[in-house]
């Protein structure tokens, strides 16, 4: 799965559980709240004052890690 700036927590973490430990790593430690699955990583990153380039930089190190 290709995930983008676009693409919600919920399929993210639908896709690969795993990617929710790089978020709380991140910063996002919401990431079981209901409210959370239905926000873009983008949207989610803005919440939290994180910057969405470098949380997605995370979250492809670690799926290119596990490939």
């Amino acid at each position: 799965m290709e995930i983008t700036k676009e693409t919600l927590i919920g399929e993210m973490l639908e896709y690969d559980m795993g990617i929710a430990y790089i978020l709380m790593q991140c910063g996002m430690h919401c990431v079981g709240c209901p409210s959370s699955v239905g926000e873009s990583l983008e949207e989610a990153c803005a919440v939290h004052g994180l910057d969405v380039e470098t949380v997605l930089a995370h979250i492809k190190d670690y799926q290119e890690s596990v490939q």
